[in-house]
């Protein structure tokens, strides 16, 4: 197989090709490592709870399952599936349509044009995803106040307004 074969579907996909790609690829990936980013976020948490305080992962897992109940790695899901869909379908046709205009006039490898498409691409990726991190992250969270991903968004917009859901920490952009 040629390395360029591996590297993009073939000439004649659709847009809706890219689509279905991304939409899957980023579903599968955020269900499949959503334990572990639970944990993540809640080891990364500035001022953590006391009881919320682990020196692992396995830990963590474990702590999480045996005192929250079984499904409390997995709590806040529903908001990570339904942004990650739109969010990786929007990218990946975004991607591969702008690194064809870009790149169309000249054979080989351009790296600016894949470099652009990347940049364009992520803007429309994270206008997406940026609100269904911020639901993801405070569902997460030990001691949640929310009873789902519906109810954290409706308090966080009525009580932060629109812009909280665009709010990033200034070390996760750089």
């Amino acid at each position: 197989m040629d390395f360029d074969e591996y590297e993009t579907l073939p000439n004649n996909s659709t847009p809706l090709n890219h689509m279905m790609a991304g939409a899957l690829a980023g579903i599968m990936e955020h269900c499949i490592m959503y334990p572990v980013d639970s944990v993540k976020t809640r080891m990364q948490s500035i001022t953590p709870n006391p009881r919320a305080v682990y020196r692992s992962i396995p830990e963590a897992l474990y702590k999480m399952i045996r005192y929250e109940g079984a499904l409390r790695p997995v709590r806040g899901m529903v908001a990570v599936v339904s942004g990650a869909g739109p969010a990786h379908a929007l990218y990946f046709s975004c991607y591969e349509y702008m690194k064809r205009k870009l790149s169309s006039t000249k054979p080989g490898h351009h790296h600016l044009a894949h470099g652009i498409s990347g940049c364009l691409a992520t803007l429309l990726h994270d206008a997406i995803m940026g609100p269904a991190d911020v639901i993801k992250q405070r569902m997460q969270m030990y001691g949640s106040p929310y009873s789902s991903c519906k109810d954290c968004f409706r308090t966080v917009y009525r009580t932060e307004g629109p812009r909280a859901f665009y709010r990033r920490d200034r070390k996760s952009v750089v």
